[in-house]
């Protein structure tokens, strides 16, 4: 299965041109699935379907996928996080029955149920988890690129943070925690805590796989305008900081070259000088640049999006990626490893590093990531760090105390 996550500046149209990627993918045979979580109606508009009826479909993810009739082997569906919402905090209450009930206290009524800030970041992940299998191609259409990236991300931390606070040693012990709470004189956690833990680590494992797959990419759209370069060089470094892979930036809304309109045609020269500097960004690297014309107007059902001509994206392999760092072995030569992690875009002004233990934490134009350090790092001290050729490179020492003689 291929995935595509559509994201880029705010009201640059990003659910346009992930309905337009999806319309431009079908084929014979093909199925093809696109999913928004932006909260209007902006999909079904663009595809000229009636609204989505709040409630339809599943709970989990909201509507349920709708066939677009104009295009056979189309199908979209808008991601419903309150109904997410109110889905998890029902099946919460129902696991924890008998501990409310041995506190006093009273289950709160579906109806009471409102969504907390960041329900929308979990529906997202819920609905990449369960479009696993049964669609040759899923074109997401993902909020602005800072949200989509703290989302995307989500599944990593909250993992991480599993495995320190329930790690697996502590769950293997489960039969000795009735005597253990018996000799400290305190309760232990309930077999329900580690379970609970166990199943949100196979849920959000589900979803890590899916956003880190090696056929999963990402397009970046943005409207050519003051500083649109510049925003396409932050995104770049972030999303190569996470480890996502730029297949497509996508100019969307460019103006004709030549217009009667004097203020249009003065218009269209600064977006023409916009676009050059969004190619020299480009210029070298792999990723491509798509240019959409502004229609006029905004894009109302499979004809308008035709015009778009937003090719989809080529076929790449499936399976896990591999890290977006590599480690190269210098010790013979010059007595050191050398980690490198590339950081397209970054400037030596944005980028931070620390190490934490077996871990470096990693900052760059205003993004973070915790890393993990390969087995043979973790027992060598950082010996110095630069930024070289659009890559963060930190050489390890091997620590005498650690390392083999």
């Amino acid at each position: 299965m291929r995935t595509v996550l559509v994201t880029g500046t705010g009201g640059a149209g990003r659910t346009t041109v992930a309905a337009a990627t999806a319309v431009a993918a079908v084929a014979p045979g093909r199925r093809v699935l696109v999913l928004s979580a932006d909260r209007d109606a902006s999909l079904e508009r663009a595809l000229d379907l009636p609204p989505a009826a709040p409630g339809a479909g599943t709970p989990e993810a909201g509507a349920a996928p709708v066939p677009v009739a104009s295009v056979p082997g189309l199908w979209a569906a808008r991601i419903d996080a309150a109904a997410a919402f109110r889905a998890d905090a029902g099946a919460v209450q129902q696991r924890l029955g008998s501990l409310l009930d041995l506190l006093g206290a009273a289950p709160l009524d579906p109806e009471e149920l409102t969504e907390l800030p960041g329900a929308e970041a979990f529906a997202l992940l819920r609905a990449l988890r369960d479009t696993a299998g049964g669609w040759d191609l899923v074109v997401v259409d993902l909020p602005p690129v800072h949200e989509a990236l703290a989302a995307l991300a989500l599944p990593a931390q909250l993992r991480r943070y599993i495995t320190r606070l329930v790690p697996q040693e502590r769950q293997a012990a489960r039969a000795l925690r009735p005597v253990l709470a018996q000799l400290a004189g305190v309760p232990a956690p309930g077999a329900w805590a580690y379970e609970a833990a166990a199943r949100a680590d196979r849920e959000l494992a589900a979803a890590q796989a899916v956003i880190e797959d090696a056929a999963t990419t990402v397009r970046l759209v943005v409207a050519p305008g003051t500083h649109a370069a510049d925003a396409v060089r932050r995104a770049r470094t972030g999303l190569a900081l996470y480890g996502h892979r730029l297949e497509a930036v996508v100019a969307n809304r460019l103006l004709p070259a030549e217009s009667p309109d004097p203020w249009l045609a003065e218009l269209a020269g600064h977006r023409r000088k916009e676009l050059r500097a969004l190619r020299a960004e480009l210029a070298g690297t792999p990723t491509e640049l798509h240019e959409l014309p502004h229609l006029g107007r905004e894009p109302h059902g499979a004809g308008d999006l035709d015009r778009l001509a937003a090719r989809p994206p080529a076929d790449v392999r499936e399976g896990p990626a591999t890290p977006p760092w590599t480690t190269e072995d210098r010790l013979a030569a010059e007595g050191h490893f050398l980690w490198r992690l590339p950081l397209p875009g970054a400037t030596r002004d944005t980028v931070d590093l620390v190490r934490r233990g077996d871990e470096l934490v990693v900052d760059a134009e205003g993004y973070r990531r915790i890393l993990p350090l390969p087995s043979a790092l973790r027992r060598c001290t950082v010996a110095g760090a630069a930024l070289r050729d659009g890559a963060l490179q930190v050489r390890f020492a091997p620590d005498p105390g650690l390392w083999p003689r």
